[in-house]
């Protein structure tokens, strides 16, 4: 449940992000909200991989 949290505190902290880069046109917003991406798509990848093993986790031990 731990990553899951991480993932959302992830996505909150770019918020200010977002606002500066499309609200007020600030570039280097952009580059910080790339890189955030970036690591938030890494977090997801791991977290989607722990889920498949703890299914297959699971369905062993039936």
């Amino acid at each position: 449940m731990q990553q899951y949290e991480d993932l959302l505190q992830s996505v909150h902290n770019m918020e200010n992000d977002f606002e500066k880069f499309y609200v007020k046109g600030q570039a280097a917003a952009g580059t910080r909200l790339r890189k955030g991406l970036s690591q938030l798509r890494k977090d997801a990848q791991e977290l989607r991989k722990g889920i498949q093993e703890l299914k297959a986790q699971r369905k062993a031990n039936k």
